[in-house]
């Protein structure tokens, strides 16, 4: 996480940090990410609310890759038309 947003010569830091997704400062103490989110429970992954914000409290939680890859920028939001 604070690779890809910080680190320029991180390979993913085109995704993340040059679209200006950040890291919140609290964050920058492990103790304080612990104290937020809690160990990853096992199966899960860090995942993003809303692609378009940065890392923080409100804004992630806890989701199986599935479900982190169904919420990504590429994906697209299906809706039911009605025939």
């Amino acid at each position: 996480m604070l690779q890809r947003c910080r680190n320029p010569k991180n390979p993913r830091y085109k995704y993340y940090g040059a679209r200006g997704i950040t890291v919140c400062e609290r964050w920058n103490n492990y103790k304080n990410f612990l104290a937020d989110m809690g160990r990853c429970p096992v199966g899960l992954t860090l995942d993003r609310i809303d692609n378009e914000k940065g890392y923080t409290p409100t804004n992630c939680r806890w989701t199986t890759w599935k479900e982190q890859n169904n919420n990504n920028r590429r994906s697209k939001k299906r809706t039911s038309s009605s025939a």
